[in-house]
C-alpha cells in the first residue's frame, strides 16, 4: 500500500483529525490520528494488520500497550499465527494482569496504534525486558515522529510522517485560544 492509498483510508475513516489536541506524551498538536476509527473495521483492520506484521518474524508473542495496541495486538498476531497479550497501567505503570505471563528468552514484537514520542511503548519494552524475554521489534500503524523515535530495536511503521507538536507553553494554538481536546485513552 502506498502513502496516498493510506492516506485517503485515514480521511475515508476518519483517522486523521484537525484541530486543537492534547497528546498522551503531553504534547499539543494541530493534527490527530484516530487508529481507533480504523479499528471500526475488522477488513480495513486486517490489511493494515498485514502491512505491519510481515515486517517482522520469529515472533511468538505481540503485546501492545492499553488501550490503542489491544486491537492491534489482535490482529497483527492473528496474521504471525502466535499468542498475543496487552499491558495495561495500574498505579501509574505498565503491567502485566488478567493472568497474562512472558515466559524467559521468548521473542516479543511490542505494538502501538500510533507513535509520537513512544512513551508507552518504551514502557512495555522495558516490561517485556524485565520478565526476561526479547524484544525483536517495535511496530505502530502511524509513526507521527517520522522514524525519529528511538526504540534500541528495529523499528517500522505502516505510515510514517512528520506531525508537528508542541510543548504546552509554546503551543499557538492555546495563544490563539483554541482550547485543547483529549482524545487519547492514557487515563484509563
Amino acid at each position: 500500500m502506498d502513502k496516498n492509498e493510506i492516506l485517503r483510508i485515514f480521511k475515508s475513516t476518519g483517522v486523521m483529525q484537525e484541530g486543537h489536541f492534547l497528546l498522551t506524551s503531553g504534547r499539543h498538536s494541530d493534527k490527530y490520528m484516530q487508529c481507533a476509527k480504523l479499528f471500526q473495521n475488522a477488513n480495513i483492520s486486517e490489511i493494515f494488520a498485514k502491512e505491519l506484521a510481515v515486517k517482522f518474524e520469529g515472533v511468538d508473542i505481540v503485546i501492545g500497550p492499553a488501550v490503542g495496541g489491544i486491537i492491534l495486538a489482535y490482529e497483527v498476531s492473528r496474521q504471525l499465527k502466535v499468542k498475543n497479550i496487552f499491558a495495561e497501567r495500574q498505579n501509574g505503570a505498565m503491567t502485566l494482569r488478567r493472568g497474562f505471563e512472558i515466559p524467559q528468552d521468548a521473542n516479543v514484537l511490542v505494538v502501538e496504534d500510533v507513535v509520537t514520542t513512544g512513551g508507552s511503548v518504551k514502557e512495555v519494552v522495558a516490561l517485556v525486558q524485565e520478565k526476561g524475554a526479547n524484544v525483536v521489534g517495535v511496530g505502530s500503524i502511524v509513526d507521527r515522529s517520522n522514524g525519529q523515535v528511538d526504540f534500541g530495536v528495529p523499528f517500522e511503521a505502516v505510515l510514517s510522517m512528520e506531525v508537528v507538536s508542541f510543548e504546552p507553553e509554546s503551543c499557538p494554538l492555546c495563544k490563539s485560544g483554541t482550547p485543547a481536546v483529549k482524545p487519547g485513552s492514557r487515563n484509563i
